[in-house]
């Protein structure tokens, strides 16, 4: 079973990845120089995103080229999507509150 997308975002290197794939198309080397860790730590979590389906891979001759693959994101949006609205509530009631104080 592939693992939850909460989980797999809790891990600070995953989401740093993420980010820069959400930019654009990365090889493994950019990743590496981007990140600043280990070439085995980058493909490390690489195959982990690559597993999950949150990213794919092709291959460009001796370069790997990874690409975000945003679908799996959906679960976590739709997760979040209560929360959205709940502050967004509690923001427009902050913002009346605010309002009529500079009446």
């Amino acid at each position: 079973m592939k693992a939850q997308v909460f989980d797999l975002l809790a891990d600070p290197t995953r989401r740093r990845i993420l980010d820069a794939l959400r930019e654009r198309d990365r090889s493994v080397g950019e990743l590496v120089d981007l990140l600043e860790i280990s070439q085995p730590a980058v493909s490390k979590q690489l195959r982990i995103l690559r597993d999950a389906g949150l990213a794919t891979v092709r291959i460009d001759a001796q370069r790997r080229i990874y690409r975000l693959t945003p679908a799996r994101l959906l679960e976590l949006d739709q997760w979040l999507a209560p929360y959205r609205a709940f502050w967004e509530d509690r923001l427009n009631d902050m913002e009346k509150t605010l309002n009529s104080m500079e009446d």
